[in-house]
């Protein structure tokens, strides 16, 4: 009941401060006499658009053009973004930003990149996050994508570059907008709806909108490719915990008792269907209805049968900008968007067992009426409790997301002239704030579980009860569970009393005042030394709350602690441009731009990052640039005050004796064997079989993502040097080639569990090793810690290319070319001080070479785009590089160790065809993947590797996954 609320206090605000400053406005104004911008990546607004920096340029046709409807799948597409930090794939993961969109520039991460709207910056999760998702595209001039470091200009995070979204300044009239769209299947069905409108001119004007998008789900159980963990060459090899009841003793440690000489067994019930728990099982109180367990097919279970391939989401914006001319030449503007993003996911039914929650251990009573080993059925003093194993297929696991998002900001501006020079200035006041909301379905209450498999007896009705004929529970506190029989032996009343509704509550608020001013000190015989300077003070404050019973431990549900966190920072700048040289043999024009900014955090401390930049035209036609900057990155919230929590990390033990790398390398095997790890050591899964060659979920929950108040900033130096031709005997031509090289320094990372466990038994760095825990017994990774440190170096270098021409018109139409491509020679990442460096580049989720090309066709009122986006060939785990199977190169190396096979090159291609209507409409029809380019198995890309994209199969989804049919509808009014 909030949302309206909300929505009519963010419009209030920004039509009250107009509708209060209207009443001073003068009647006459004096425009400036030259127009001068500020491009992003430089505070100094000036005439001439060439920039030191490279810049990419996306307009609102380009945007419409691609037939995606959110900003967060157009810009992951460029060449120079990495795979997403969230893929819409996983949806296993815990995190509160799952179901956003996050840009990886570089894959450098997203929270190494600044996002600004219109020159401010955006919201931020606890974790430092932007979602841009939640900029609705239908408002969207065109988005500038500085693809260098900026942390001179911005301050922290501007290290990948700087996402800056320019919205629509002024409307007349309005536009309305209707999309649809679909896979060729019939599922991930896409609808976005927007209208808005503005009236006014250059001395005072208003603009609404209101937009709408709804991206549907992809069930993985919908298509052959993704219906299995590991594809269907390896139908079986990820089917986990049964969801039908599977039992042993209980050990004196209150551990499972499968040894037969320790009077131990295995066991799960008879039952008739198969690995998709669709049959009936037998009376689960007679042991005669037990058969071995030895993870045969029918007695596990294909959890990617209930899980989503990707999920869907729901966004629907508000957004209201207005500006009044005020007199002495000063200008108010002011933004108020609300934006409220719902989204879901589902993934398979719980894999409990007695050991879920280690602290708070649960078995069936030897006084269950349901326990097949117990005194009601062996004979009384001859039941033992029982250790078990069950998946509650009966109830998915559902998580809903709903995030809310209110951008509020004002700013009044003005020109002066002092000294015959042009000045400006503005002042300005910037909230940003995240609010959210997280409801979870289908773990299980422990407490209520404990109760449901305690004592229970069959009362004279008939009916079992809990507790003991001589003393019984009431029917209305406690319900008995027969958790043995399985999905057939469930009643709705048994779930609903054993099953949990997990909450959270989380958000983040950003409140900045800015104050800047910009003009030319002095002239030169080159031109006139332009200035900008600044001060801002930000303070930054959130909070993560789960549940007090998620916190508590009594839930299946992962455990996790509450995060609470703020800090100030208080910063100023100040930038400089200099024209050394002009219209000289072999300088049309030299000039150099300096910049630095200072920064005080009440966290950490201070710090001072500058930047230098060049651009000289030896002649008219060619221009070369370069810029070298400091750049840093302050610890998030999320870092430095985080709770931690629970997690069952996907993973492949290293020391594994058939697929780890101990199975292909001795010093490996001579590592883990120093640990205690048997000779012929196998992990298990979750349905305690051996892991397949591509690892599996952890039998136990991890302890992840504690914050550390001893983190410092990551500091970053960026280098960049490009050349730029324009042609001039080639009207309309330009291409330009830039080498980018960045390397990140003190850096911040939650590291996963194969990260920790490679870098402990195959990189020999002892500092993890500490943080893994083995049961002495069977070598099985019992506990494992990984959360936030400073560790090691980033580092990436490489070139992006960008080529675009307009041919002449002609009576056959208007044909252009625009291509930007990105190849990125290394990619390395060095683990701590003394680590050797290691090299990502080349493999999966880090491309070599990434290009989109798009061939645009105008004629009357006909336009055509075809579009093709091309992935260069990648270095993947192999199924077996000990079998040689599905294995390429099987002797050669990669960052994980020994063998690897060969992913070829991959090519989508994407095709729009637009008409103009006579009515002030335009009509577009298009396809992506229009030549219905297949997914692939690719074993990296489920989430037990470090870069997996999927929790469900093995197959990305962040590439298509069929053709996509699309129509969208403009109407001018």
């Amino acid at each position: 009941m909030q949302q309206p609320t909300k929505i009519a206090m963010a419009v209030a605000v920004a039509l009250q401060a107009m509708s209060t400053l209207a009443q001073a406005q003068t009647e006459t104004q004096t425009p400036a006499p030259t127009q001068r911008v500020e491009v992003t990546g430089s505070r100094i607004r000036q005439v001439d658009l060439e920039t030191a920096q490279p810049i990419q340029v996306m307009t609102q046709e380009q945007i419409q053009k691609t037939g995606l409807v959110t900003v967060g799948d157009i810009l992951n597409n460029m060449s120079a973004a990495g795979t997403p930090a969230f893929s819409k794939g996983s949806t296993l993961t815990s995190n509160r930003e799952q179901g956003g969109q996050y840009i990886n520039m570089r894959n450098l991460g997203s929270n190494r990149l600044l996002v600004l709207v219109n020159g401010k910056r955006w919201t931020a999760t606890v974790a430092g996050y932007t979602d841009m998702s939640t900029i609705p595209s239908a408002f969207i001039e065109r988005i500038e994508v500085l693809k260098d470091g900026a942390s001179s200009i911005y301050g922290s995070d501007a290290i990948a570059g700087v996402v800056n979204v320019i919205l629509k300044t002024t409307m007349v009239g309005g536009q309305a907008s209707i999309y649809n769209g679909q896979n060729e299947k019939g599922d991930g069905k896409t609808k976005d709806y927007s209208v808005s409108y503005g009236a006014g001119d250059d001395k005072a004007n208003m603009m609404f909108g209101l937009s709408h998008s709804d991206q549907g789900e992809v069930w993985a159980k919908d298509r052959d490719v993704t219906a299995f963990t590991n594809g269907p060459a390896h139908f079986n090899a990820g089917f986990g915990a049964t969801p039908w009841g599977r039992v042993t003793p209980v050990t004196a440690t209150g551990a499972a008792n499968t040894v037969a000489a320790n009077g131990g067994f295995n066991r799960v019930l008879n039952h008739t269907g198969g690995y998709l728990g669709d049959g009936t099982g037998s009376s689960s109180r007679n042991p005669a209805n037990y058969h071995a367990y030895t993870g045969a097919d029918a007695d596990t279970f294909n959890s990617t049968s209930q899980m989503m391939f990707t999920s869907p989401s729901r966004l629907t914006t508000l957004f209201t900008k207005g500006s009044i001319a005020l007199p002495w030449d000063t200008r108010f503007t002011t933004t108020a968007m609300y934006a409220d993003r719902l989204s879901s996911r589902q993934v398979a039914g719980y894999p409990v067992n007695s050991l879920t929650q280690s602290k708070f251990p649960v078995y069936i009573d030897k006084d269950n009426y349901f326990n097949p080993y117990g005194n009601q059925v062996a004979g009384a003093g001859k039941g033992q409790d029982l250790f078990f194993y069950r998946r509650t297929i009966e109830v998915p696991r559902v998580t809903e997301n709903e995030n809310r998002t209110l951008h509020v900001d004002a700013v009044l501006e003005g020109d002066f002239t002092l000294l015959n020079k042009s000045w400006n200035w503005n002042v300005g006041y910037n909230h940003s704030a995240i609010s959210g909301t997280v409801l979870q379905t289908g773990n299980l209450n422990l407490l209520n579980l404990k109760k449901a498999l305690g004592p229970s007896f069959m009362n004279a009705s008939g009916q079992v009860q809990c507790g003991t004929a001589a003393a019984p529970v009431a029917l209305a506190e406690c319900v008995p569970f027969d958790i043995a029989g399985g999905p057939s032996a469930s009643t709705p009343a048994a779930l609903a009393y054993v099953m949990s509704t997990g909450q959270a509550t989380y958000g983040s608020t950003i409140n900045s005042a800015t104050a800047d001013i910009s003009g030319e000190l002095f002239n030169l015989p080159a031109g006139a030394v332009g200035i900008a300077a600044g001060l801002e003070h930000r303070s930054v404050r959130g909070y993560d709350r789960p549940g007090q019973f998620e916190q508590s431990g009594y839930s299946t549900d992962l455990a996790g602690n509450a995060t609470y966190g703020k800090y100030t920072v208080r910063e100023a700048y100040l930038e400089l441009n200099v024209p050394l040289l002009k219209n000289i043999p072999f300088a049309e024009l030299l000039s150099l731009n300096v910049a630095s900014r200072y920064s005080d955090y009440s966290n950490f401390g201070n710090t001072t990052n500058s930047k230098a930049s060049v651009m000289w035209k030896p002649v008219r036609d060619l221009l070369a640039r370069g810029t070298v900057a400091e750049g840093f990155r302050a610890p998030s919230l999320a870092d430095t005050f985080g709770g931690g929590s629970q997690s069952y990390d996907s993973y492949l033990d290293a020391c594994d004796s058939l697929y780890g790398e101990a199975a292909k390398n001795p010093t490996v095997k001579a590592r883990c064997t120093a640990a205690g790890v048997p000779a012929n050591f196998r992990q298990v899964n979750q349905a305690g079989s051996p892991v397949p060659a591509g690892g599996a979920q952890t039998p136990t929950p991890f302890n992840t993502g504690a914050g550390n108040d001893s983190l410092q900033p990551e500091t970053a130096t960026t280098r960049t040097f490009g050349l730029v031709y324009s042609p001039s005997w080639l009207s309309g031509a330009s291409i330009a080639l830039d080498y980018f090289d960045i390397r990140v320094k003190n850096r911040i990372t939650g590291v996963s569990a194969k990260y920790e466990i490679d870098e402990c038994y195959v990189n020999g760095v002892g500092s993890f090793c500490d943080k893994i825990k083995r049961d002495p017994v069977t070598g099985q990774i019992s506990n494992l810690s990984r959360g936030n440190a400073n560790l090691g170096e980033l580092s990436t270098r490489g070139f992006d290319l960008t080529f675009a021409y307009r041919f002449p018109r002609s009576s056959y139409g208007q044909f252009g070319i625009r291509s930007e491509s990105t190849y990125t020679d290394r990619y390395e990442v060095k683990s701590t001080s003394t680590a050797n460096w290691i090299n990502y580049a080349g493999e999966f989720g880090i491309n070599r070479v990434k290009s989109n090309l798009a061939v645009d066709w105008n004629l009357r009122n006909w336009n055509v785009t075809l579009a093709s986006r091309y992935y260069s060939k990648l270095k993947v785990h192999c199924w077996s590089a000990v079998n040689n199977l599905e294995c390429s190169n099987p002797n050669d190396s990669a960052s994980w160790g020994t063998g690897y096979t060969r992913l070829g090159s991959m090519t989508y291609s994407d095709l729009s065809v637009g008409y103009a209507l006579p009515w002030k409409a335009k009509l577009m029809v298009g396809a992506n993947n229009v030549f219905n380019r297949k997914p692939i198995v690719v074993y990296d890309a489920n989430t037990a590797y470090s870069y997996g994209t999927s929790s469900s199969s093995s197959v990305d989804p962040e590439r298509p996954i069929d053709r996509f049919f699309y129509v969208r509808y403009n109407q001018a009014f």
